[in-house]
């Protein structure tokens, strides 16, 4: 008799889907999907016990590629809808993923408002500085002057510091991974959904059909852990510089930290004191009185 799943907590193989993994040779997408599924069952949480949020893109294809509770949304939308389950149900692990250009671009409203208001999940930026899904357009993270499919003189417009963007905000948690580095990622997303708040995880991907200027060999040789060098996560000010400072180097890791701030849920007063979750408390309620006004 197979011992049960609560007990011996879930496995690589309990995220297993058969669905067939259709990113082209090298994209980064890999191994990002990976350590997802490594931090996931490192912590013992089982794909019934989580949800997962793609946006629209190359990462969000791989919404079908493991088992579990996934949700694909529209672009660049896929915050507040995590937000929103996270709010009904503040015990579920919500995991949110998105694009460059639908994180910078059209969502870049929601980005603003769930640092600003400490949302408690994670959300990934598969940051590959381009619209892979639709061959290569440059996005507002591709370097100002580059050519790209939709710009062959090059992206005229300013590119966004998405960093210098998200400390602006005053987050409590940001970090940076690089996909070719699956140990040091699933050990960032451990760290990221057990944090208090808004936890925002920039992982670094080679896009080799589109991106030919940010590499897997060129993010090989340029990254570095911050854990290696004895950093210590606690000052926003060196945070942020070193988080902005990618010339020569890139640092990798859990780049900024800070558990003292109560996330948005803790904040709600008419939370306060209450044993159970919004989502317990739905009803069913007789509408048809108040419907007869509009007959």
């Amino acid at each position: 008799m197979p011992i049960p799943l609560e007990t011996t907590g879930p496995t690589m193989k309990d995220y297993w889907s058969p669905v067939m993994c259709t990113w082209c040779d090298g994209c980064g997408d890999y191994g990002i999907l990976t350590a997802v599924k490594q931090a996931l069952v490192e912590l013992k949480i089982a794909p019934w016990q989580t949800l997962l949020c793609y946006d629209v893109g190359c990462h969000g294809n791989g919404s079908d590629k493991l088992s579990g509770y996934r949700f694909h949304g529209l672009h660049g939308r896929v915050i507040p809808f995590a937000a929103g389950v996270k709010m009904a149900n503040p015990t579920l692990p919500v995991i949110a993923f998105g694009g460059d250009g639908a994180t910078f671009s059209e969502g870049v409203g929601h980005i603003v408002h769930a640092v600003r208001s400490h949302y408690p999940m994670v959300f990934v930026l598969h940051n590959n500085a381009n619209y892979g899904l639709t061959t290569g357009q440059a996005s507002s993270l591709t370097p100002q002057n580059q050519p790209m499919n939709s710009a062959p003189n090059g992206m005229p417009e300013a590119t966004i510091n998405s960093m210098d963007f998200i400390f602006s905000l005053e987050p409590t948690f940001v970090a940076r991974g690089f996909s070719g580095d699956i140990k040091h990622m699933t050990y960032i997303l451990k760290e990221a959904i057990k944090h208090r708040g808004f936890a925002f995880v920039d992982m670094l991907q080679a896009c080799p059909t589109y991106n030919k200027f940010a590499t897997h060999k060129m993010l090989l040789e340029k990254c570095y852990r911050v854990e290696d060098e004895k950093y210590d996560p606690s000052d926003p000010v060196k945070a942020r510089k070193l988080a902005m400072d990618t010339e020569k180097r890139i640092a990798t890791g859990i780049l900024f930290r800070r558990e003292d701030i109560p996330n948005f849920n803790e904040r709600l007063v008419p939370r306060q004191g209450k044993k159970t979750r919004p989502v317990d408390e739905v009803e069913k309620f007789d509408v048809s009185e108040m419907m007869k006004e509009f007959r």
